[in-house]
């Protein structure tokens, strides 16, 4: 089966591949932020440059074997790619390094899965996850090879397990989505009834570990999770409270940004940013 997927990072080698475009440029201080953040601990940083990523190793083979020779000798559990892999490179890497291998997105998924605690946030995480796995599915397991015959097909090859799986996995991702449908419509009811009591909505917004969750804490009088790390809030957090000037208002901290984030995760976790769409002031921190 595949790795649990909010399990720690322990002992992490870093691989930063420098590319000609800047559209695919990570940053290499904010991946050694995120891997903090996943509990992980940065022993070996490699920086490259590539004109363009190798199909099968992103990284080609000589880099490979450096890198492989690095995680041995740290004895690193494992490896994290400041880009986004394929599925074949990811297996590929995973067989020439003998542990785990992960790329940008599904470092900030695990993050991500760490940090949910409600029910809506949970339901956001495991979209996101099954959305992402579905293509790599072929990771990490050892039963797909196996055909299970078709009902009333004789010596037919039936359904590959493969196949199942990822039927599976549709019929999740469409319940998830029915579930995230009844969330965000009583998220709407709570809206519609404060713009009936005309109530303001101030949302605090800005990039991840900016400061959101400790200034809300300071104006709400609130104890809200902060903390000096990346996505430290996942789920958003509505306190009202009254001001002289403008009477109830109601402050929302919301999730924080981050650089390229990739398009399936905003839509994924539309419904956290909602606050912010619907809020009548925008604070930029």
């Amino acid at each position: 089966m595949p790795d649990t997927p909010n399990q720690l990072l322990g002992a992490t080698v870093l691989v930063h591949v420098e590319l000609p475009s800047e559209e695919n440029q990570e940053d290499l201080e904010e991946l050694k932020r995120l891997v903090e953040s996943a509990g992980g601990e940065a022993c070996e940083t490699f920086i490259c440059r590539r004109e363009a990523p190798d199909p099968s190793s992103f990284i080609g083979s000589g880099k490979v074997e450096e890198v492989a020779a690095s995680v041995a000798a740290c004895e690193a559990k494992t490896v994290v790619f400041n880009s986004k892999l394929t599925p074949a490179q990811e297996r590929n890497l995973e067989k020439a390094f003998s542990v785990r291998v992960m790329d940008r997105i599904a470092l900030i998924l695990l993050i991500f899965a760490q940090r949910a605690r409600t029910y809506e946030g949970k339901l956001q995480v495991e979209l996101a996850q099954l959305q992402y796995e579905q293509a790599r599915l072929v990771r990490g397991w050892t039963h797909l090879e196996r055909q299970k015959g078709g009902f009333g097909l004789r010596g037919g090859p039936g359904e590959t397990q493969i196949e199942l799986d990822r039927r599976a996995l549709r019929e999740r991702i469409g319940m998830i989505k029915r579930d995230l449908e009844v969330v965000a419509r009583r998220r709407e009811q709570n809206r519609s009834l404060r713009r009936r009591n005309s109530i303001n909505v101030v949302s605090f917004v800005g990039y991840t570990n900016a400061g959101k969750s400790t200034l809300f804490n300071r104006l709400c009088g609130s104890d809200v999770y902060a903390a000096d790390q990346l996505f430290a809030t996942l789920d958003p957090t509505l306190r009202t409270i009254n001001l002289k000037s403008v009477g109830k208002t109601v402050f929302a901290d919301t999730v924080g940004f981050i650089r390229h984030l990739p398009h399936d995760l905003v839509a994924a976790f539309r419904s956290t940013l909602e606050e912010a769409i619907h809020a009548d002031l925008l604070l930029q921190v």
